[in-house]
């Protein structure tokens, strides 16, 4: 009885294997959670933005507005929209097009700073000359530079790899620049932005292999450095010690004003809060609500859960943005590596110093919670970054691909 032995052809298993990896990837085209986290807190932002603010034409300082109570709602949705239009049109730039115009945007920048100390150009608001006039809205080049430092300070990072080790050539020309920054910003004033701009500059710097002897030691300079800022100037001083004991009479009534109602709202929230809409504080004794003081009014009209889901949420885009780094440093895309990890230690030391003003932790400071208070500048810079990390994001995701950037 004779039998047939099946026949199969040597090629058939490699053949097999190529049918498999030539199906399509099932990874996504861009980070879709990125976005809806980046959308629910802009629109939780927006939502508590008209919660503070609706008393506000109420008072004598907005008695302009005719008792107009959407007023604030509807200037920050037209934001928001503005924000989506421009990070829409930012992803679309590949990142080494971004790398190449980094020192030209710095330059820019610097150009918009200057301007602001104009007289006649620059508008002033609560005493400090921060703005530029752009009739629709006040544009805030401090809020521009942070962006760009992120840029510029990755893209010289990774040009002077080399001279990381050396500190004449590796700091020394981040420092001049940073130290020009640092006194445009300081004639404002804006302390906060300044220390914003150089908590992103020196976190590159370490995340791009500066000596570490230097690091350590050029931080107890600028320790030394803001401490006299401080003890040199009368009116940050007197906040210094009223931050120091806020319920001492004479503070509560004066420099630790916002601080002291700040924690009454966080005390009348507890665990879940008084319910939306129903701040006490909003109604003329929190001032900035709608801005600085954002996260006060959520804690007295969410509570305690409100403002640990805010707290989740920023620390969620925060690792995200790192995370991302990392996989672009893995794929040997350095400079749009330390961007992205840039873009978090910005988002990350500004949520800090925002959360722990509001929370007493820290002195009081003029600096707003990043894509959730109130203003033109501050949401539309903050989307451009995330911008930037999606498109970071999306190129690592075509290379991991086996395609081409």
């Amino acid at each position: 009885m004779a039998f047939q032995i099946p026949f199969k052809f040597p090629g058939s298993a490699s053949e097999a294997g190529i049918a498999e990896r030539s199906r399509p990837s099932k990874m996504m085209d861009y980070d879709q959670p990125l976005v809806w986290v980046t959308l629910i807190l802009m629109l939780f932002g927006m939502v508590m933005v008209y919660s503070a603010s609706i008393a506000l034409p109420d008072s004598p300082k907005f008695a302009h507005l005719l008792g107009r109570h959407e007023y604030f709602l509807y200037r920050q949705a037209g934001f928001i929209a503005v924000s989506i239009a421009a990070a829409f049109l930012v992803f679309r730039i590949p990142v080494a097009v971004l790398q190449k115009l980094a020192p030209m945007m710095f330059v820019a920048t610097l150009v918009l700073l200057m301007l602001v100390l104009v007289p006649g150009i620059g508008v002033s608001v609560n005493g400090a000359r921060r703005w530029l006039s752009l009739k629709v809205f006040n544009l805030q080049p401090s809020e521009m530079m942070k962006i760009v430092a992120v840029l510029y300070a990755a893209d010289f990072t990774v040009r002077k790899q080399q001279y990381m080790h050396k500190l004449t050539k590796g700091f020394m020309p981040m420092a001049f620049a940073i130290g020009v920054v640092g006194l445009l910003l300081l004639l404002e004033p804006d302390l906060g932005a300044f220390g914003v701009i150089v908590c992103i500059a020196m976190g590159i710097l370490f995340l791009g292999g500066f000596n570490m002897i230097w690091f350590g030691g050029i931080g107890a300079i600028l320790v030394v450095i803001f401490t006299s800022i401080i003890a040199l100037s009368p009116f940050r001083r007197a906040r210094m010690f009223a931050y120091l004991d806020p319920w001492q009479e004479d503070n509560a009534l004066d420099k630790a004003y916002q601080l002291t109602h700040s924690l009454i709202a966080f005390g009348r929230g507890e665990i879940a809060g008084v319910g939306l809409g129903n701040s006490v504080e909003k109604l003329h004794y929190l001032p900035e609500a709608h801005t600085d003081f954002i996260l006060a009014v959520i804690g007295e009209e969410l509570g305690l859960i409100g403002v640990l889901v805010t707290l989740a949420m920023f620390y969620w885009l925060v690792k995200r943005a790192f995370d991302i780094g990392r996989q672009a440093i893995a794929l040997d895309q350095f400079f749009a590596g330390l961007a992205a990890k840039g873009i978090g230690i910005w988002v990350g030391v500004q949520t800090f110093i925002n959360m722990g003003v509001n929370l007493g932790l820290l002195p009081t400071k003029g600096l707003t919670l990043p894509l959730m208070s109130y203003g033109g500048s501050g949401v539309v810079i903050n989307c451009v970054g995330l911008a930037i990390l999606l498109r970071i994001d999306y190129e690592n995701r075509v290379l991991m691909r086996g395609g081409r950037l």
